[in-house]
């Protein structure tokens, strides 16, 4: 999978279609941590105008599964148990950081946390995942939704 998000910061494959959909882009890719971006515009707005929530919790949940995902080993895979995120200052138009790192991967469970930026480098919001590895039966279905160009 570390292979995989290579390809994808290199540009030399699409990124999955809701990726895509949101507006994320990869900037780094290192094993246990990633790094995305985004430009947020009004068409990421909630009823008050500033930055929908779902739009953090789901750019926090693709940069730490990315980055959680960069540990497995050959027919690995893993499922989300849990995240929690908060929300530390509102956004309208503004391009933004996340950057997920695995703080504990062991055998069976793992933690990730990710901090996402503004342009000025203030917090907008910190999120936190538990990961479950899965391995033979559970993991089977797995499949790569990179595509090659």
């Amino acid at each position: 999978m570390y292979r995989d998000l290579q390809l994808l910061v290199r540009g030399e494959v699409q990124p999955p279609v809701i990726d895509k959909l949101m507006g994320f882009s990869w900037t780094a890719a290192e094993p246990g941590k990633v790094v995305m971006e985004m430009e947020t515009d009004e068409k990421h707005a909630n009823a008050m105008g500033t930055l929908h929530g779902g739009v953090l919790c789901s750019m926090a949940d693709a940069c730490m599964g990315s980055a959680f995902a960069s540990t497995l080993n050959e027919g690995e895979s893993f499922a989300l148990l849990e995240l929690k995120i908060n929300f530390l200052k509102p956004v309208w138009r503004a391009k933004l950081t996340a950057t997920a790192t695995v703080v504990k991967r062991g055998d069976t469970i793992g933690l990730v946390e990710c901090e996402i930026r503004d342009e000025g480098q203030s917090l907008v919001a910190k999120a936190a995942g538990t990961c479950m590895v899965l391995r033979n039966e559970k993991a089977d279905g797995r499949r790569s939704v990179l595509v090659t160009r």
